[in-house]
């Protein structure tokens, strides 16, 4: 059994837990759970079955073992030392980046039917600009006039967005 199976097996827990020897420790273990089965007298009528499913299942158990150690150690950081949250998880980010998608979807929208229809196609779907022209019945010429008119367009609202926000003058008293 250990001949037949264990390359592939090493390579299977190998991928699952992406390091060589916890996959070897983890084959061991396998094939001693299963010999131990079959030495207890049971039926085994799929030894190969058997085996990977003890190994996956020993994989299981190791990824709990690790999220519960995980989970104990960041209880034992005491809480005004916690790690932040990831930048991109922030509620200002968040908010941030919402701001920015509605000025962008804003600009987008306040392109004219055609101009907007193009560039939409263009960055969106990924046609080329012989595609749009087909599909939209005006020549290739018409469609890059749209999608450089479209650009700008972006490039205004990028350019609104990094400017620093300005204080409107305050009353003098």
């Amino acid at each position: 059994m250990f001949e037949r199976y264990h390359r592939e097996l090493l390579n299977f827990l190998t991928r699952q837990v992406r390091d060589r020897d916890t996959a070897a420790d983890l084959a061991q273990e396998s094939y001693a759970r299963v010999l131990s089965v079959q030495s207890s007298g049971q039926a085994v009528l799929d030894i190969r079955a058997l085996l990977y499913r003890t190994a996956r299942n020993l994989v299981i158990d190791q990824h709990r073992r690790t999220a519960v150690r995980l989970h104990d150690d960041l209880h034992s950081i005491p809480e005004d030392q916690h790690p932040p949250a990831p930048q991109h998880l922030q509620p200002e980010e968040a908010l941030a980046a919402q701001q920015v998608i509605r000025a962008y979807v804003a600009t987008i929208e306040a392109l004219p039917t055609r101009c907007r229809e193009a560039f939409v196609l263009h960055v969106f779907d990924g046609l080329s600009h012989a595609q749009i022209a087909q599909r939209m019945g005006i020549s290739v010429s018409m469609v890059e006039k749209h999608i450089v008119r479209s650009m700008v367009a972006c490039k205004l609202c990028e350019r609104r967005l990094r400017a620093p926000a300005v204080r409107p003058l305050e009353a003098k008293a």
